[in-house]
């Protein structure tokens, strides 16, 4: 008689097995979850789920567990925007929302920066970048207004297990090359059609990036149209916790997928390899090296969003922009991604390297990834960008054109006035 051998778990599934209160769960089980941690911004947020909340005669089922933050229409460019943010102020003191904040930077960045995050957790948020929490060895996903309801009124959703996709990638990324240019190769080679896929990032290359770094690929999981993407918790994770105030989690170093656990797809990625990557418009897929294209000239050039202007990425600009200047008939505009990310740029020097080149400042907010407030461009225009999405009319006219790529490379170009390849100046 042949006894069946017990096959591991992936990380993924221990998070949504502890969280639904079972032993073990299977890729395809729908399983009720209760959360541990619930984010909202002022677009998505309030504005959405007030009245229906009203409605149902609901309260916020625990306001200790939700995070607020106002992101998308900060500061106010019109009256609209200024009801939006002022109903969203009003909901966060009428709910005693403990964790609200406001104008404070973007809620992907403030949720880490704030150490609301640790390894094992199950959250939600009411964006699809929200997979940004997986570089803490969180499960997350982004959901809509009417699941956000039904959140905040119950603390629990259900959820399809999902497979996961091991990602595994090894060797030193060259100078000039980051994470972007990991997901824009991503976007490229996996396409942006991995629905309800886990995607778990992993290896030497993974191992040696800091937090931020880690952020990006998750972040841009829902990119390539996965459920969301998860990176094991490791030194780096609980260093950085630390850092927050916060104590990681007696466990936090225990959440990862056992070594005979079964995942869907395994990839494997040689990144020395890597060259930087720009996608051009209207798709993230549209990616190639960045020395395969003709020179086109850009009329601005963006670094913001919780994707690309985050501490290292001002950092990556910096470099290139030191000691030069951004070209004649292109403009840089730079939103850092959060104020604490404006002090510690300031308190360093890299603002005043940033500001010298010819780099003009932005608040803090999601501006013009999202086509609002300061930053939009116009009929014919050309913006390279270090934001995550470059789909028609994102950032401004539909007839404008955004590329994509990391904060080296829109930096190279702004100083070139066209597409760059950033490995030309940081080796010059």
């Amino acid at each position: 008689m042949t006894v069946a051998t017990r096959v591991g778990a992936t990380l993924a599934e221990k998070i949504l097995a502890r969280a639904s209160g079972k032993p073990r769960v299977t890729p395809g089980q729908i399983v009720t979850c209760n959360l541990d941690l619930v984010l909202m911004h002022d677009s998505s947020g309030p504005r959405r789920v007030e009245s229906r909340l009203k409605e149902l005669g609901a309260k916020v089922f625990d306001p200790s567990k939700v995070v607020l933050v106002s992101d998308h229409y900060v500061p106010a460019t019109d009256a609209e925007a200024a009801e939006i943010l002022a109903l969203t102020r009003r909901w966060a003191d009428n709910n005693q929302i403990a964790h609200f904040y406001d104008m404070q930077g973007i809620c992907h960045v403030m949720l880490p920066q704030q150490g609301h995050l640790q390894p094992g957790m199950f959250a939600v948020g009411g964006d699809s970048h929200s997979p940004t929490g997986g570089a803490f060895g969180t499960f997350m996903v982004g959901i809509g207004a009417t699941e956000m309801t039904g959140v905040l009124a119950t603390g629990e959703i259900w959820i399809r297990v999902p497979h996961t996709y091991k990602l595994q990638f090894d060797g030193q990324l060259q100078d000039g090359c980051s994470a972007k240019d990991i997901m824009l190769m991503l976007c490229a080679t996996l396409g942006m059609s991995n629905d309800y896929k886990v995607m778990e990032y992993c290896g030497s290359t993974i191992d040696a990036m800091n937090m931020y770094e880690r952020m990006v690929l998750c972040n841009m999981s829902a990119e390539l149209g996965a459920k969301t993407g998860i990176i094991a918790a490791d030194k780096t994770t609980t260093d950085w916790i630390e850092r927050t105030g916060k104590t990681p989690a007696e466990d936090a170093l225990s959440w990862r997928s056992d070594a005979d656990c079964t995942y869907e797809k395994t990839y494997q990625f040689d990144t020395s390899a890597l060259a930087p990557m720009v996608a051009a418009p209207h798709s993230p897929q549209n990616s190639a090296p960045v020395d395969t294209y003709e020179p086109t000239r850009m009329h601005q050039a963006y670094i913001g969003a919780c994707t690309g202007a985050k501490l290292s990425d001002l950092h990556m600009a910096a470099r290139v922009l030191k000691g030069r200047k951004v070209a004649k008939g292109t403009r840089l505009l730079i939103a850092p991604a959060s104020a604490k990310t404006t002090e510690a740029a300031a308190k360093d020097g890299t603002l005043a390297t940033l500001t010298e080149a010819g780099a003009i400042m932005l608040p803090t907010g999601c501006g013009a990834c999202a086509g609002m407030g300061a930053g939009a461009i116009a009929n014919g225009e050309n913006c390279i960008s270090s934001t995550s999405r470059n789909f028609k009319g994102r950032m401004g006219s539909p007839n404008s054109n955004v590329y994509l790529a990391s904060p080296y490379t829109v930096a190279a170009s702004a100083v070139a006035g066209q597409i760059c390849d950033p490995r030309e100046l940081l080796k010059a």
